[in-house]
């Protein structure tokens, strides 16, 4: 007559019902005023209505009394559970609910009433993890319901190796589960659980990505060579993934087609690739690491370059590897095996190490730099003279008579008069301008004459004049 909702009143007398023990008379009430939901795979256990009625149904059923004397018989018990170790699992939820009506009646009103994350969360609160997992299946529910529901449940409460077993029993190949197990990966990432995350990479036989999680652990968090040397042994970790991943490529292209859809893949060429960049960051975590435990590392920064970051990173560690050991050859034959295994700029990388070695003030190192390219058979024939023009910008600071020396060592009389005009040695520029062919030397006469004229050095302009 008032109009109200009945609703409640529905539901209060169900719940009474239910309290009296009479479950079909709740259902008959239950059925007046619970609805399914709109959308069976919302991330939530459905209307508080049902909820209250699980909560209720769940709380009635008592837990069983071990009495002192039945200790032993529990213990025995344990064991033969232990010895059938795969049945288990499917006799302790037939025991537990199949055998118990208020179990059963929870399940009428979540099948009835309740989401799919629901009725997963019930199997998982009562230890029926196969339950959840084939109705997670048979429903196809998103892969959020799987780590709401199951994974996050599993791995706090220490059952991801169940899980994995499991998982593993219902589908061997593991190919229903992929786009479950990828949510999961990028879920652990989220979280920077990386730890989790390289377990399941390797339950997953997901090796690709195990190798590129192997990495991370080797990076992260290192500020020094020193630190790196004490994480190699992720280097082999790396190693071995992507050999076990060459070794099943290989195995499976006899066959019309891999399975592995869900598994990172990469072709032959580039997993040799990434093994080459192992090997090599090996070699370079143990020259650097010697290094700085012998003490000739001069360099600090505030991040530590390896050859897993771009190609700017990568040219770092080939600058570093030649200015921190005892002189510059010691490290040249490594640096020189990054820059052409990466295909690198190798005389922007020079010219850094240079600069590098005037900051240094280490002027004959520069002298033994140049000898190590020339002698490098890589080099072209500009690039020594090149490396000497790029530093000549500190030149401020380079002594003059080692300043004279870098100069002499240039291989083209253009280069060396460009040279002596950039340090303002306008004197040595005409003298070197003097030799050339008739009609060059008149240009470049000509230009030191300018400058002179320009600078304000009458004694250098008279001489050009005079020449000229």
């Amino acid at each position: 007559k008032s109009g109200l909702d009945p609703g409640g009143a529905w539901h209060a007398w169900g719940m009474a019902c239910l309290k009296a023990g009479n479950l079909s008379l709740a259902r008959e009430k239950f059925n007046r005023c619970l609805k399914p939901p709109m959308d069976l795979n919302q991330l939530n256990h459905g209307s508080r209505l049902v909820q209250d009625v699980i909560q209720y149904l769940e709380s009635t059923v008592k837990p069983i009394v071990i009495a002192d004397e039945d200790y032993f018989a529990t213990l025995r018990e344990l064991e033969a559970a232990l010895r059938t170790r795969s049945l288990s699992l499917e006799m302790m939820c037939e025991g537990k609910i199949q055998h118990n009506s208020y179990y059963q009646e929870c399940l009428f009103y979540l099948h009835s009433y309740g989401t799919n994350l629901a009725i997963i969360s019930f199997y998982m609160r009562h230890d029926c993890m196969r339950e959840a997992l084939l109705h997670l299946l048979n429903k196809e529910s998103p892969s959020d319901v799987f780590i709401e529901g199951i994974f996050i449940p599993s791995y706090e409460s220490g059952k991801l190796h169940m899980l994995e077993n499991l998982l593993e029993t219902i589908d061997p190949g593991l190919e229903s589960w992929g786009v479950y197990l990828i949510a999961a990966c990028k879920y652990l990432q989220r979280k920077n659980y990386y730890h989790i995350l390289y377990e399941l990479q390797q339950f997953m036989k997901d090796h690709v990505r195990a190798a590129m999680t192997c990495i991370r652990f080797f990076t992260h968090g290192a500020k020094s060579y020193t630190e790196l040397g004490s994480k190699q042994t992720w280097l082999l970790k790396i190693k071995d993934h992507l050999k076990v991943y060459l070794q099943e490529v290989s195995r499976s292209s006899g066959r019309k087609k891999m399975a592995f859809t869900f598994r990172k893949k990469m072709s032959a060429t580039d997993v040799s690739r990434h093994i080459n960049t192992v090997d090599l960051q090996m070699e370079v975590t143990k020259f650097l690491h010697r290094c700085e435990s012998s003490g000739t590392s001069q360099m600090t920064g505030s991040f530590l370059p390896t050859l897993f970051g771009n190609n700017n990173m990568k040219m770092d560690v080939a600058c570093k590897v030649m200015l921190e050991g005892k002189n510059i050859e010691e490290g040249f034959g490594i640096a020189f095996r990054v820059l052409q295994d990466f295909q690198l700029e190798a005389t922007e990388v020079y010219s850094k190490v240079a600069k590098q070695l005037v900051k240094q003030q280490k002027y004959s190192e520069i002298r033994q730099l140049l000898k190590c390219v020339n002698e490098s058979g890589a080099a072209a024939k500009n690039d020594g003279d090149n490396i000497i023009l790029n530093c000549l910008n500190e030149f401020k600071n380079i002594p003059a008579e080692d300043l004279d020396n870098l100069i002499q060592d240039m291989d083209s009389d253009e280069n060396k008069i460009q040279a002596y005009v950039m340090c303002n040695k306008l004197r040595s520029a005409y003298l070197v301008s003097v030799r050339q062919e008739k009609t060059r030397a008149v240009q470049l006469v000509q230009h030191v004459q300018q400058l002179a004229e320009n600078s304000g050095d009458d004694v250098v302009k008279a001489i050009c004049v005079q020449w000229l």
